[in-house]
């Protein structure tokens, strides 16, 4: 019998070099690295060691290609530990993810391939370039810098060990945070401990006891099953008991608590930080963002705050009041507010979730999307069943433009699994590029935790639900539109604090009638969506929008607390972040309960410093979709420039540049303001 080839180290012989995912098993992984890094590192050797002078060509676009095949390895292997992970996967990724902050820091920390780097950097004429070569020019040179390329010595050694141990402990946040989310079940026996609970959450929960082998109903931590039980169930004290298993999770006493890791994560990264010159790791990260400090970030929260708070105080006197002529007579409590909240949003608006579900089967929200993309973009998109695929929940298409050239492919992934990571994201497992002048397109996912279906119902998603799906659906635009040459520019490869723009543009189509019209129909008579519901959609759009927006800056706050640190924080991590919240808190402390400690974002994530950018980017899609409204939600003009000024564009050139070459001017905050309806309270400055 031959000896088994590995898939991942073959040249990929399926539909467009997707990857193979039936043919790959785990421990394929662990060897296709040991192969690949050794032949990335030769690469780079042969650029550092090159004889020929340095110039953009043989140095800087050469380093964006090197290293394939590690890149191709990387790309399967993190997505899927994220996707759909298994133990062996886990641990492949605490072994290997050394070695490839090794293998970084070996490209940075090389003086002949730095001296190459600077010699093209400081010879290369500007106008000899493209924008997108100058902008990949100043992105290398910027990415040696930062990555210690100027070190020397001791420490360029404390540079290594810090690197190596930060992403050994975001693997290790990150895994704790999933077992700890699939450890806990609220599994319930009595119909009447059910009372308030819709018909198809109950049938949700009863699908869940039986996959378990349990009589019951079982109710877990994932979004699909918390977030309606705190929204509808009439019962208290399971609301508190679900919210504190919620709200503790990775802050128990036990294998799985995360304080220590983020002790440690952001001493690190304020070593890291002082290693590189910079008093903090925000003014590190921020040096290379949109907002350009911490001062402008905490400048821009705080005004918004001021717009934002008086509305959330207000709105929470509403609901206390309004729970207390529904009999309520206690303290209104955190497990108290989405119950409340929900009624008076009923009484308000008489608007629901469940009112809306009928009309959002998860089919027919995808085709309307896929259709939006089409009226905009000129897109199409055709589902095959040629394409490997990682899970039987994962569903595949090619995606094409009006003119039938092929884009992208789209993999697309629903529904939560133990295996899955909770959340939802956009990813790629190829980006576009060009390769020796072919171009080669992306294959982008999409992945989410939606509701699944049941045996007597299909998916039927929640507002929330398709504003996600619209959302991840603009990051993935940006990816299966890109024009670019170079890898490191194509795509979502922007600044942090730009990469919501195409996401949050998105979502604003979702209270659109004309948009809603199209698709909107009952999943049992076909009855297109009550013109009442889509104005009450319209009407309820910023209920509650204070608080809203005071509980996403009381996020941007804790990150920037956390990161604008001068010294390790030597005080218990719940208290800390309590301090840093504190002026957006409204309710009662509830021991035990500690945000951080599943804030995956800037601890597993890449919003380090950046989860402000939501907030950022909601002034820019705000702004941009002032214009589609007035030119039209579904005006091609209005959209062929945001595709070719945005979406097309990349990390090509500085998305200032890019947002005013399509809106004609810089953007304003008054868009935002007027669609939240906080504009009459703000004090905040007309442009960012």
């Amino acid at each position: 019998m031959k000896d088994r080839i590995n898939p991942l180290l073959q040249p990929f012989a399926t539909p467009w070099q997707t990857p193979p995912f039936e043919s790959i098993r785990t421990e394929d992984y662990e060897p296709a690295f040991l192969q690949a890094i050794p032949e990335a590192l030769q690469e780079i050797g042969e650029i550092a060691n090159s004889p020929e002078k340095p110039d953009f060509p043989n140095t800087i676009a050469a380093l964006d290609r090197a290293g394939d095949l590690l890149n191709t390895v990387s790309a399967v292997f993190f997505n899927l530990n994220s996707a759909c992970t298994d133990p062996l996967m886990q641990k492949t990724a605490q072994e290997i993810s050394p070695r490839l902050t090794d293998f970084g820091n070996s490209i940075y920390m090389n003086p002949k391939l730095f001296q190459r780097v600077k010699t093209v950097y400081e010879n290369t004429p500007g106008e000899s370039l493209t924008p997108e070569q100058h902008t990949l020019l100043e992105d290398t040179w910027k990415s040696f810098i930062r990555g210690g390329a100027n070190l020397t010595g001791e420490a360029q050694d404390k540079f290594r060990e810090i690197t190596t141990e930060l992403s050994r402990l975001s693997l290790q946040f990150e895994e704790n945070l999933l077992a700890e989310t699939n450890a806990y079940e609220l599994h319930l026996t009595l119909a009447e401990e059910l009372s308030g609970l819709p018909e198809s959450i109950k049938e949700a929960a009863a699908l869940t006891a039986r996959e378990k082998g349990k009589e019951g109903w079982i109710f877990t931590l994932h979004a699909p099953s918390y977030i309606p039980f705190m929204k509808y169930a009439d019962n208290r004290k399971l609301r508190e008991k679900l919210f504190k298993a919620y709200t503790s999770r990775c802050n128990h006493a036990n294998s799985r608590n995360n304080t220590e890791i983020i002790r440690k994560i952001t001493a690190l990264r304020l070593e890291k930080a002082r290693l590189l010159g910079y008093d903090t790791y925000a003014g590190y990260v921020l040096s290379n963002r949109m907002a350009q400090s911490p001062e402008e970030v905490n400048h821009f929260l705080q005004h918004l705050f001021s717009s934002s708070h008086p509305a959330a105080l207000k709105e929470k006197e509403e609901v206390g009041e309004f729970a207390r002529k529904e009999g309520f007579t206690d303290t209104l409590q955190r497990w108290d507010w989405a119950y409340y909240s929900n009624k008076l949003k009923q009484a308000r608006y008489t608007l629901d979730d469940e009112m809306l579900k009928p009309y959002f089967r998860l089919e027919n929200v995808q085709q309307g999307i896929f259709d939006l993309a089409r009226q905009l973009y000129g897109l199409n998109f055709k589902e095959v069943h040629n394409i490997p695929k990682y899970h039987p929940d994962v569903k595949t298409f090619e995606v094409y433009d009006h003119t039938q050239q092929f884009l992208a492919v789209l993999y697309t992934d629903f529904f939560p699994r133990d295996n899955k990571n909770g959340g939802a994201w956009m990813t790629e497992f190829r980006t576009q590029h060009k390769e020796n002048g072919k171009d080669v397109r992306p294959l982008v996912s999409l992945v989410m935790n939606f509701t699944k279906p049941t045996p007597d119902k299909p998916s039927l998603l929640t507002f929330d639900e398709v504003t996600t799906f619209l959302h991840e659906f603009g990051h993935a635009l940006h990816g299966m539109l890109s024009q670019n040459t170079y890898q490191s520019t194509a795509g979502t490869n922007v600044y942090r604090d730009f990469v919501e723009l195409p996401s949050q543009l998105m979502e604003n189509w979702a209270i659109e009638k004309a948009w809603l019209d199209q698709w909107a129909v009952h999943y049992e008579t076909g009855e297109k969506i009550p013109q009442q519901y889509i104005d009450k959609l319209r009407e309820a759009a910023n209920f509650q929008s204070g608080y809203q927006c005071d509980r996403q800056l009381s996020f941007g706050m804790v990150d920037m607390a956390w990161h604008s640190i001068t010294a390790p924080v030597e005080e218990p991590v719940c208290q800390f972040e309590q301090q840093a919240m504190l002026p957006t808190e409204m309710f009662p402390e509830v021991p035990g309960s500690c945000f951080s400690t599943t804030f995956g974002h800037i601890f597993d994530g890449g919003y380090a410093a950046g989860y402000y950018s939501y907030k950022w980017a909601e002034v820019l899609d705000a702004d941009a979709f002032s214009l589609f409204k007035e030119k039209g939600i579904f005006d091609r003009d209005t959209a062929a420039s945001f595709r070719k000024n945005i979406l097309e564009k990349g990390g090509s050139e500085h998305p200032m540049e890019l947002y005013v070459r399509f809106r004609g001017r810089k953007p304003s905050v008054e868009a935002l303001l007027e669609r939240s309806g906080l504009k009459e309270k703000s004090q905040v400055p007309d442009r960012l």
